[in-house]
């Protein structure tokens, strides 16, 4: 059994999908199939159940992931533990919610990036709950997402504090009246979302439309156009607001903090890049 059989085994396992794994891996579909119906050969056992909705896991399946997930943690960690030093370099794979990327990080990569040319930065972007997961799956070395988060595994450093504001087109000024409109969100899971739900439930809204889109520039021009409203941190509405295409409105104390903080494992073995990295967000964005 090879190394590569498991990381195949596993992006499978995990996508539930020849095909979404292959894409993962940017490998043909042929070969991910083939490689699959060969280690069940050598097991001499069916590790997946194959269904028109996709693969799932049989018991023996759900058995091999378990060691297969711990085979490829301690192979990562192995890898890391040699790449510790004073110079760090190769890949460093971050998440972060899509407000914080739009906002802050790309300053914040750039000065890191100077300092460090060798470390590969990447970066994806999503929710908060699906990011904590990553990172907790070891699919991604640190996330940017918004705290707190109860996790005795996870560790976490302060990165930014946000400003919640409710934005609406211009022109628009009531209070009580906005929050009657529809209310543009992302997905579900979105940190700032709950926050608004209960502020919306706070004033007396049981119910109320929720439209949801996937970035934050969708959302900005459905306000604009007067689609609805939505509730969206300051900063990443700021350059928006000052072109005069929306207006933000100050939301009371108790729903206005947002708190961004940059998570990782700390049962892991980390890369200098990682603890750079570490490092450099605990200095605070003033002292970059």
């Amino acid at each position: 059994m090879e190394i590569s059989d498991l990381k195949i085994f596993q992006a499978v396992a995990r996508e539930g999908s020849i095909t979404k794994a292959a894409q993962v891996l940017n490998y043909v579909q042929s070969n991910v199939t083939t490689r699959i119906q060969e280690l069940e050969a050598q097991l001499k056992i069916s590790l997946f159940r194959r269904s028109n909705r996709g693969m799932t896991l049989t018991p023996a399946g759900e058995n091999l992931l378990k060691y297969t997930d711990k085979i490829l943690v301690l192979l990562d960690e192995a890898v890391k533990s040699t790449q510790y030093s004073e110079h760090p370099s190769g890949p460093l794979r971050l998440g972060s919610i899509e407000t914080t990327a739009a906002t802050h990080l790309t300053p914040l990569f750039a000065r890191f990036h100077s300092l460090y040319p060798e470390v590969h930065l990447s970066l994806v972007t999503g929710e908060t709950h699906r990011l904590l997961q990553k990172v907790l799956n070891y699919e991604l070395d640190g996330a940017f997402v918004y705290g707190p988060i109860n996790d005795p595994v996870i560790k976490h450093v302060a990165a930014f504090e946000e400003t919640l504001v409710l934005i609406s087109e211009q022109g628009e000024g009531d209070m009580h009246e906005l929050l009657k409109k529809p209310m543009l969100f992302f997905d579900v899971g979105c940190s700032h979302r709950t926050k608004a739900e209960r502020f919306l439930r706070d004033n007396g809204l049981t119910s109320f439309p929720i439209m949801e889109y996937g970035t934050l520039e969708v959302i900005i021009s459905g306000v604009s156009a007067g689609l609805g409203v939505s509730m969206l941190p300051q900063s990443s509405i700021a350059k928006a607001e000052e072109a005069g295409i929306i207006v933000s409105h100050s939301l009371p104390e108790d729903y206005r903090n947002l708190q961004v903080w940059f998570v990782y494992r700390q049962d892991s073995i980390y890369s200098s890049a990682l603890s750079k990295f570490v490092q450099f967000i605990d200095l605070g964005p003033s002292r970059h």
